[in-house]
């Protein structure tokens, strides 16, 4: 049976909080197998026949608006897929390794089209740089995050589509801990 990946937006940020043992529960009541919880920040790993992963990420966000009142964007990627987002180089090692930058990797549900990669590609900065690859973008941070001009709100804005950003760091404890 495929292992999967959900990545929920707005859970436990901007002032809904979900236990995380609830949060299981309500996968469980879908039908959902083995699933498990990874850092209270809205990624949950399951087990499902389903091989299709856009229905699921449907029924998953009409479940959970039901149950908790508010849209979660849900973006699903198989343990195989956050392998090989794990292992993409988007940045020289040199620029990862340097103290103060941060990776961060945001899904979206589709690949964004050339216009939209066009003007995100157009934010880029000394300070921010910004690559787009199938349906993530990768965001390289190179200072604190508080000084930074970019959110996700405004990456949301720029591509046309919903995303939901991680730490890369914890997209590899994923990647290593069920890839």
């Amino acid at each position: 049976m495929p292992k999967y990946v959900a990545f929920l937006r707005a859970i436990n940020v901007g002032g809904h909080t979900v236990k995380m043992d609830h949060l299981r529960l309500m996968f469980e009541a879908m039908g959902l197998q083995n699933v498990e919880t990874f850092i209270a920040s809205g990624n949950v790993i399951f087990d499902s026949t389903a091989r299709n992963t856009k229905p699921l990420e449907k029924k998953i966000e009409d479940f959970l608006q039901k149950r908790l009142g508010y849209e979660v964007a849900t973006f699903i990627r198989s343990t195989s897929e956050i392998a090989n987002i794990a292992r993409y180089k988007p940045f020289r090692d040199a620029e990862l390794s340097r103290e103060g930058h941060v990776l961060y990797i945001g899904f979206m549900a589709d690949t964004p089209i050339d216009e939209s990669r066009q003007k995100l590609h157009s934010f880029s900065t000394e300070v921010e740089e910004l690559h787009v690859f199938e349906r993530e973008v990768y965001w390289l941070h190179r200072r604190n995050v508080g000084e930074s001009a970019l959110s996700g709100a405004l990456i949301e804005k720029m591509l046309g589509m919903r995303a939901t950003l991680r730490n890369s760091n914890t997209v590899k404890r994923i990647a290593s801990k069920y890839a």
